[in-house]
């Protein structure tokens, strides 16, 4: 049997190896692209979890939400394609992810970076980066910063910088290119999960904007919040978020 670490992580690396393929084929373009990345990935993961992990419940971005996992302690929370926009623009910040909840808590992830060549897993994420001397470098979305991040920055002397996925945000806080990644204004479960176990697995601080630790496999997956930091500056960042 597999075991759960590994299993996220092959998933992670096949789902993105076929989004490559996907997306060099030239079958789609625009967003029917991203549509069929979205499809072809989910349906790759979800029937290797049926077949590995078949009592195990599931949340994903791309199925439809089935109440029986709120009955599960073990549940894999998946986006099959984070970052669908910058996918289907030929941009390389989109990931995918997967992660296993057990009772709330994200205990096993990967996020696959495919347009780097990267994936980073729970079990074994690379070291923590120093912190940077400098002015703090915060991730944002590249849509839609959040007005609170503007605030912060504003407050503590930061510069805001843009990327799409939200997994190749976190993702690059830990591989030391930011120094802390804020959202504000919705996302779902799937959308932090993956990440979140990876980020705390490495040692960085992750949490709601409030400071209250993050939950999974809630009745309601909206989860609007989050932010994913350097320890040496995460309580810097939370003390000026504005209330």
């Amino acid at each position: 049997m597999i075991c759960d670490d590994r299993l996220a992580l092959q998933l992670a690396e096949t789902a993105g190896k076929l989004l490559l393929v996907v997306r060099g084929c030239g079958l789609w373009q625009g967003k029917a692209l991203g549509d069929a990345g979205d499809v072809l990935a989910n349906a790759l993961i979800c029937r290797a979890l049926a077949e590995w992990r078949p009592d195990d419940g599931l949340l994903s971005e791309e199925v439809a939400d089935d109440a029986v996992r709120l009955s599960r302690s073990r549940v894999w929370v998946i986006d099959p394609l984070d970052g669908t926009r910058e996918y289907a623009e030929q941009r390389s910040d989109w990931a995918v992810h997967v992660a296993l909840v057990v009772d709330g808590v994200p205990t096993t992830g990967a996020v696959a970076l495919p347009a780097l060549g990267l994936v980073m897993s729970a079990a074994e994420p690379p070291p923590l980066a120093p912190l940077a001397s400098g002015r703090p470098r915060i991730l944002v979305s590249r849509t839609r910063p959040p007005v609170e991040a503007q605030r912060v920055a504003e407050r503590i002397g930061a510069d805001l910088i843009g990327m799409g996925s939200a997994g190749a945000k976190a993702m690059a806080v830990l591989r030391g290119e930011a120094d802390a990644y804020l959202h504000s204004g919705g996302q779902y479960e799937w959308d932090s999960a993956a990440p979140v176990a990876v980020a705390l697995a490495a040692g960085l601080h992750a949490s709601r904007l409030d400071g209250s630790p993050l939950r999974y496999n809630q009745a309601k997956p909206y989860l609007p919040d989050l932010l994913i930091s350097h320890p040496g500056i995460a309580q810097q960042i939370l003390a000026a978020v504005p209330r």
